[in-house]
């Protein structure tokens, strides 16, 4: 079930695991990296002592190759310990990542630009990057794109040249990953599919909704602005969302404003609206909360060990049995 040849960052499976905000963590990407992939945690928002220990976990896990995300509308305040601590590769997304390339080069470790347009690959091939990302708005969450995959990773490939391209947004399936492979892309990068992994710190509850969701019970809003304003998302259709529909969409004056909706191990609270998704531990109406998915929800049926999940799918991407691994 590996990969026939040899992959621009020596992935023996062109699977890589999107940084799924809090649901992420070392042994969800250690098990993708030692499945063959590419596991992946989210750093945007953790301090440098934070960042340092779930790299250090990770490294302890696995000896293949993870990432570590920063979206760069936020300072990438740990991203200097973190390579201290010894990630070996680097995405930024959500910004121009200039002023910390020569970071991530002195530190030897690979690094990754997601874009979501043409013109934004126009300018981030100008940086050398090890590999682009490609983000279509079928992702779930934070959207980086407001044009279908397939138009804009036609794009940006052309773009590209010789710059390996993975492509993100509407995958759950191997055959997923196979289309993305025949369009000319390195990998796939899969988040709402990971989400449901038993590894995953999403909240059961969380993880029962993609289950049980359909493919059209998500929407493009920009209704869980808390803590990222003016960023469209991305998310399941919930009551939060269905009563701020009802309302008008008001920007002040919101259905339960400043209402707490969950609350976490450590005592912090998540208002409505926020752009917190729950993860384990949260009490409260967790599923008031932002629920973040993409178009691929409705072919998610189960909650596999995420290292079966990927060796999974690179089988049915080469059209082999579920059984024949």
């Amino acid at each position: 079930m590996e990969s026939t040849g040899p992959h621009p960052l020596d992935l023996r499976i062109p699977i890589a695991q999107a940084p799924i905000g809090g649901s992420t963590c070392p042994e969800l990407a250690a098990a993708v990296s030692n499945a063959g992939g590419l596991g992946a945690l989210a750093l945007s928002w953790s301090d440098p002592t934070a960042s340092s220990h779930k790299v250090l976990t990770t490294r302890a896990l696995t000896d293949r190759l993870f990432y570590g995300n920063f979206a760069l509308a936020f300072e990438p305040v740990s991203l200097v310990s973190a390579l201290a601590a010894g990630l070996p590769c680097v995405t930024f997304s959500f910004g121009d990542p200039s002023p910390w390339v020569d970071a991530v080069r002195l530190a030897g470790a690979f690094l990754g630009i997601q874009v979501g347009s043409a013109a934004e690959a126009r300018r981030m091939v100008g940086l050398e990057p090890d590999f682009l990302i490609c983000q279509g708005v079928e992702a779930g969450g934070h959207l980086q794109s407001d044009r279908a995959l397939g138009d804009v990773l036609a794009e940006v490939l052309d773009l590209a040249t010789s710059i390996p391209v993975f492509a993100a947004g509407g995958l759950a399936t191997g055959k997923d990953l196979r289309r993305a492979l025949d369009l000319g892309a390195a990998g796939g990068v899969f988040g709402t599919r990971f989400l449901a992994t038993h590894e995953s710190r999403a909240h059961d509850a969380l993880k029962a909704r993609l289950l049980e969701a359909k493919p059209d019970d998500t929407a493009v809003t920009d209704c869980f602005d808390g803590g990222w304003p003016d960023t469209p998302h991305r998310v399941l259709v919930n009551g939060t969302l269905r009563a701020w529909r009802a309302a008008g969409e008001p920007r002040d004056g919101r259905p339960g404003e400043g209402e707490v909706v969950g609350r976490y191990p450590d005592g912090d609270v998540a208002l409505r609206y926020a752009m917190d998704h729950p993860t384990h531990g949260v009490t409260g109406d967790v599923l008031d909360m932002c629920l973040y998915a993409g178009t691929s929800v409705g072919a998610i049926h189960d909650l596999p060990p995420a290292g079966d999940l990927v060796r999974r799918l690179w089988a049915e991407a080469q059209g082999r049995p579920e059984s024949g691994f």
